[in-house]
């Protein structure tokens, strides 16, 4: 969600977020690593990109929203190993 709010900010979309410890682009630099790697796909980009402009996560227990869920949890664990090694989560 941070991503998506830097990303706004830098298109003057939105107020930048408070501080952060890496640029969007690298965060985007680990998608496309994924992306090419075909550990990720379009989907589950566009789920992430949804749900960060709402500002949350979509709810496992909403039936609506469990869909884009388990995709959005798909993303999340692929990306982890790329972020912690990077430095930018811990």
């Amino acid at each position: 969600m941070w991503m998506i709010a830097a990303l706004a900010a830098a298109s003057g979309e939105a107020r930048p977020p408070p501080h952060a410890i890496c640029g969007p682009g690298e965060i985007v630099k680990c998608l496309d690593t994924l992306y090419r790697r075909r550990r990720i796909d379009l989907h589950h980009v566009r789920v992430l990109r949804i749900w960060g402009h709402r500002g949350r996560a979509p709810k496992a227990a909403d039936p609506r929203e469990k869909a884009d869920w388990r995709i959005w949890r798909e993303a999340l664990d692929r990306l982890d190993w790329p972020l912690r090694s990077q430095g930018i989560v811990s």
